[in-house]
């Protein structure tokens, strides 16, 4: 057979304009490729490709679905190829008649022939009559079903609706109902702008096939919010905008995401184990020193220890915040810190030893590795899965009486220079004159003895659409000019420049730490103390400064050479600090001593 005897004639035209056996008549259409176009997406989402395809009698444009596009990237499809469509759907979008392929395959035995016939631009909405619209050989069979204006009334799902897969929705799926189970839900969260205010929530659902985000604004969360309820299963149906994911805020692997309209159909499903539990890709706590910093994992293990709450002041918001520490173990033999926010630090409540699975946590160098649950995470506590009841085991036959290593000071300091930092004493940091030459790294562990309370701080500009931090001047009128940001503010912010005086057994020196560090160190805000100092004179700050004393820090620090009034002289600054933690450094003196064996 040749190949333009192997075409589908009569497809498009069927499909479009005849009658509900289309379907039946071309079970799986051949045709030809005529154009194929990728179209770069902004924002940094995935491109889209474009073919024009001809039955030799009619052609039309055609999208191609997110599963097929590696055809595309190996140069399977190209102009002239012949392919035969497995899976695809009829859609319109601005009265244009477009085919979204699913799934096709490349007839390699046909070659590449030139064009074949000279086939007619598929007309437009409008341009021929009354339509139909008829939906091709689907995933689970063709559905028919005629183009009627819409419904005034909410129409509901009906369970046996042709139900779509999550991994084969895009902008250009027009009717679908997918069944899912909602996998996780956020807090209903509001914004106020200038102009506008409002609020939303989000919920992650998930199916065989794949996991996507879809979001709930105003209205549609009074209805909504109190209707989905995680790991519960629902049948979900159109209209409901399917577009980019915004990655920033979603830890799903998938290009779109959805967001509830008006009139989208929500019903909760009878069989209720018609979807799959949440899936977890785990890495385990060993494995955490070769993941990259931000990236996104899932972890279980067993809890080990629990902080307390505490309250901390958002930099940027000035708002607070509260954030709980736990301790977790597995079968690798390490422990990690965790981090929880907000509602949930507050009322964490799982005991010790029990098991917890995380699913969406960041990963930082924080202190060597670190972990925090993002605001889309979600946690089980005691998964019915076979990782949590093997990591159960382990702990009742060993992990209670083990002891472990951490992941503490292993951080590079920079992947350009792939250099590690090295702990180091303070006599050695003297000895080995650390910043002469050239930047310097290193870890530093020492208490805090003294901090230098004269010129704690400057103050800075406070303009609230940026994040200058420039310092202002006072003017006559009792008003602070940023010359950067041309702007007069009624006050300025005051940000710390600490000069902090620490120790450990070999010596002494001094270090400085800006805003961030030094908000740690102190316990609150430069502002704060300058209220302090206006209403009670320069030593009603005293004791906070002395409350901040005789604390043991982890301290990442930088030794660089500067010059100052044409002397040289090395600043060491400090880059980031966290509280010792006494257990796991225990722990690891623990290990330290058991590589020395006495004969």
């Amino acid at each position: 057979m040749d190949a333009s005897s192997a075409l589908s004639r009569g497809w498009l035209h069927a499909t479009f304009f005849e009658d509900a056996t289309a379907a039946e008549r071309f079970p799986s259409p051949v045709v030809q490729i005529l154009v194929v176009k990728t179209i770069p997406t902004e924002g940094g989402g995935p491109d889209r490709h474009r073919l024009v395809l001809s039955d030799g009698e009619l052609f039309c444009q055609a999208m191609v679905a997110t599963q097929s596009h590696y055809l595309i990237a190996n140069q399977q499809l190209e102009q002239h190829k012949i392919v035969r469509i497995k899976q695809y759907q009829k859609n319109v979008i601005k009265q244009k008649r477009i085919m979204v392929i699913l799934d096709l395959e490349v007839l390699q035995a046909f070659g590449t022939p030139p064009k074949i016939g000279t086939p007619q631009q598929l007309p437009s909405v409008g341009q021929e009559g009354q339509i139909q619209t008829i939906t091709g050989q689907s995933f689970y069979g063709a559905k028919t079903e005629e183009k009627k204006p819409p419904a005034p009334r909410r129409v509901e799902a009906k369970p046996n609706a042709n139900i779509y897969p999550i991994e084969a929705l895009s902008p250009y799926s027009s009717k679908w109902t997918i069944r899912a189970r909602v996998s996780a839900k956020s807090e209903i969260k509001t914004w106020h702008k200038n102009n506008s205010e409002g609020k939303l929530f989000s919920v992650n659902l998930l199916d065989e096939s794949s996991e996507i985000k879809a979001t709930a604004f105003n209205e549609q969360v009074d209805h909504l919010y109190p209707l989905l309820q995680v790991g519960q299963v629902y049948y979900i149906s159109t209209p409901c905008r399917v577009q980019l994911a915004k990655k920033q805020f979603s830890i799903l692997p998938n290009d779109y995401e959805l967001t509830f309209e008006r009139d989208t159909v929500v019903e909760k499903a009878e069989d209720q184990s018609s979807a799959p539990q949440v899936r977890f890709a785990f890495c385990n706590l060993g494995d955490l020193k070769d993941v990259e910093k931000d990236t996104t994992v899932d972890v279980i293990g067993v809890l080990k220890d629990v902080d307390d709450v505490t309250s901390l002041v958002s930099k940027a918001t000035g708002k607070p915040y509260e954030k709980r520490e736990l301790s977790l173990v597995d079968d690798s033999g390490y422990a990690t810190r965790l981090t929880i926010w907000g509602k949930q630090a507050k009322s964490f409540d799982v005991k010790p030893e029990s098991v917890i699975a995380f699913k969406g946590v960041k990963v930082s160098d924080f202190n060597g590795r670190s972990l925090s649950l993002l605001s889309s995470g979600t946690m089980s506590v005691d998964p019915d899965i076979p990782d949590a009841h093997r990591l159960k085991g382990w702990y009742d036959s060993q992990g209670r009486t083990g002891s472990f290593a951490t992941h503490n000071n292993m951080a590079s300091v920079g992947r350009a220079t792939g250099r590690k930092e090295e702990i180091k004493l303070i006599k050695q940091i003297k000895d080995e004159s650390l910043g002469v030459g050239g930047d310097a790294y290193f870890l530093l562990k020492a208490t805090v003895i003294y901090i230098r309370q004269k010129n704690f701080c400057y103050a800075a500009c406070a303009n609230p659409n940026g994040q200058c931090n420039k310092k202002v001047e006072e003017l006559p009128d009792e008003t602070w000019r940023c010359e950067k940001c041309d702007m007069n503010f009624p006050r300025p912010n005051y940000r710390f420049i600490l000069g902090v005086n620490v120790c450990d057994h070999s010596g002494q020196i001094w270090l400085t730490c800006f805003d961030e560090v030094a908000r740690m160190i102190t316990g609150t805000t430069a502002d704060h103390i300058m209220e302090v100092i206006n209403d009670g004179g320069e030593t009603a700050a005293n004791p906070i400064f002395e409350e901040a004393n005789c604390r043991i820090y982890n301290f990442k620090c930088r030794a660089k050479m500067e010059t100052f009034n044409e002397q040289e002289t090395i600043r060491y600054q400090i880059m980031n600090a966290t509280p010792v933690d006494f257990k796991a450094e225990g722990n690891k003196l623990a290990e330290l001593i058991k590589q020395y064996s006495i004969s």
